[in-house]
């Protein structure tokens, strides 16, 4: 009964095979677009390319957006460490800051809807809302800027929901050279 067992158990084992798993196939990454999420709110104005100020019922809130950076648009300790760092004069940096702002600025005009998603992190040490800023047609601005090279990316754990796909789109946007990749 015990060889009998063996056999049968023997066949059994003889007929499976170890298959590898199908590799995943990366295809190039889309832009984040879905329907807006998040709470709404009425953009006031923009303070410079990542942050602006608008209305969320009735209190007014500072908006940082997650996950990018753009260069300060004026001479302040950052810019100043960011020309250090970058080799780049503080004039430059400051240009580059103020075409972000501009950029920023032609998205968010006062009174534009947006939606605001947060992460893990809700408020930053300033008290600034941390959000990922989704517009009505359904487009991350936090990503739109990254893509169109006005922004690079900047993540700071925990706030990490879209971190891959940001990097993503920042590696796109400096190998077809935008905005500041292109200088």
């Amino acid at each position: 009964m015990v060889r009998f067992l063996l056999l049968l158990l023997a066949l059994i084992l003889s007929g499976c095979k170890v298959q590898e798993a199908p590799k995943k196939v990366q295809e190039a990454p889309q832009q984040v677009s879905v329907k807006p999420k998040g709470d709404e709110c009425i953009v006031k104005r923009v303070v410079d390319g990542d942050t602006f100020v608008c209305v969320r019922g009735n209190e007014e809130i500072k908006v940082r957006l997650i996950g990018v950076d753009t260069p300060e648009s004026s001479a302040n300790q950052k810019a100043y460490r960011d020309s250090a760092k970058t080799g780049q004069s503080l004039d430059e940096i400051i240009k580059m800051g103020q075409e972000a702002k501009k950029f920023t600025s032609s998205i968010l005009k006062p009174g534009t809807k947006v939606y605001l998603e947060t992460d893990v992190q809700p408020t930053d040490k300033y008290g600034r809302l941390l959000a990922y800023v989704w517009l009505e047609d359904g487009r991350m601005l936090n990503e739109i800027l990254i893509r169109e090279g006005y922004a690079q990316v900047y993540t700071i754990p925990p706030n990490v929901k879209y971190a891959e796909h940001f990097l993503e789109a920042q590696r796109k946007a400096r190998e077809e050279r935008k905005g500041f990749w292109g200088r």
